[in-house]
């Protein structure tokens, strides 16, 4: 499975990559018109949805759906589809981001609508890089890179003012407010992996080898001496985005290496989840809406 999990990541932090450059020549590009750009946005709506790059304004919304896929591009209509040309001849079919962008704003104008605001929304199309390749463009569908966002933003119209600057303010923490992350289901039920595959132990964030050791207070490091007292927060969050969204006293123990049960009792009642059952049965539940929980897992290690 390996392979499969390293091309997903990689998949994965292309994606990252490219929305980031859009950001960049976001942020090296102000606009002369009052303005709020917010990356990777998932509104709270009937239809879930995400939006790589939306630009509101008091006249507009501008989406921008971003794709980072090297090769020879192709957007089909007929069906909809993107099929890429690898360099060795290889071809590989995506859903159209033409579709995916279309989707999003009819959802974007429908939350919208729900809230009564009604503005025009103008969507595009962003290839990260201006190293891929278009062979066949989209019919209908504008589609730039990165530094011809400025430009086209421009070329947008800005009729009689829609919205007067409160309500403009409030739209604004009204849509970050809406938003919810997105949890993937855990790993080893994607991928059907047994549990038994994964490492137990504490990660080290400073050499990154397994196996922090549990004193009173804290964590450290046998290999580099590093100190770290809250490890566990971030390694019981592993275990929900691993193997499942429970945990009892022995799996704790198991998972993080510790053998004293009043141990693993006071590290899962610090982290204050809901539980259910007792004594034995006690499970506790991560709520992964919590925003607060979601900012203990920092930056993500690669756990083998």
């Amino acid at each position: 499975m390996l392979p499969i999990l390293a091309s997903k990541q990689a998949s994965l932090e292309a994606g990252i990559g490219g929305e980031e450059r859009v950001a960049e020549v976001l942020r090296n590009h102000p606009l002369p018109f009052e303005n709020r750009i917010i990356h990777d946005v998932s509104p709270t709506a009937d239809e879930k949805f995400q939006m790589d790059t939306n630009m509101l304004t008091p006249w507009y919304v501008s989406m921008l759906e971003v794709k980072n896929i090297s090769g020879v591009l192709e957007f089909k209509d007929n069906p909809a589809q993107l099929v890429r040309t690898r360099d060795d001849g290889h071809k590989d079919g995506f859903e159209s981001p033409v579709i995916q962008l279309e989707r999003n704003c009819r959802c974007l104008k429908d939350w919208l609508g729900s809230r009564n605001i009604q503005l025009p929304i103008y969507g595009a199309v962003v290839l990260a890089y201006p190293k891929q390749i278009v062979a066949v463009p989209p019919l209908k569908t504008k589609l730039l890179y990165p530094y011809l966002i400025p430009s086209y933003i421009k070329t947008i119209p800005q009729p009689e003012k829609r919205l007067d600057i409160e309500t403009f303010n409030w739209l604004s923490t009204e849509l970050l407010n809406s938003h919810r992350p997105f949890i993937p289901k855990p790993i080893s039920e994607t991928y059907k992996i047994p549990f038994g595959d994964f490492q137990t132990g504490v990660q080290c964030v400073l050499c990154g080898r397994f196996g922090m050791i549990k004193s009173p207070r804290t964590w450290h490091c046998p290999h580099c001496g590093t100190v770290d007292h809250l490890a566990h927060q971030r390694t019981l969050l592993e275990w929900f985005l691993i193997n499942k969204r429970t945990i009892t006293n022995r799996e704790c123990r198991e998972f993080l290496r510790v053998d004293d049960i009043q141990v693993a009792k006071r590290i899962l009642q610090s982290m204050n989840w809901q539980t259910e059952g007792t004594f034995r049965n006690c499970k506790y539940l991560m709520e992964f809406n919590i925003h607060d929980s979601l900012q203990k897992v920092g930056k993500p290690l690669f756990r083998q």
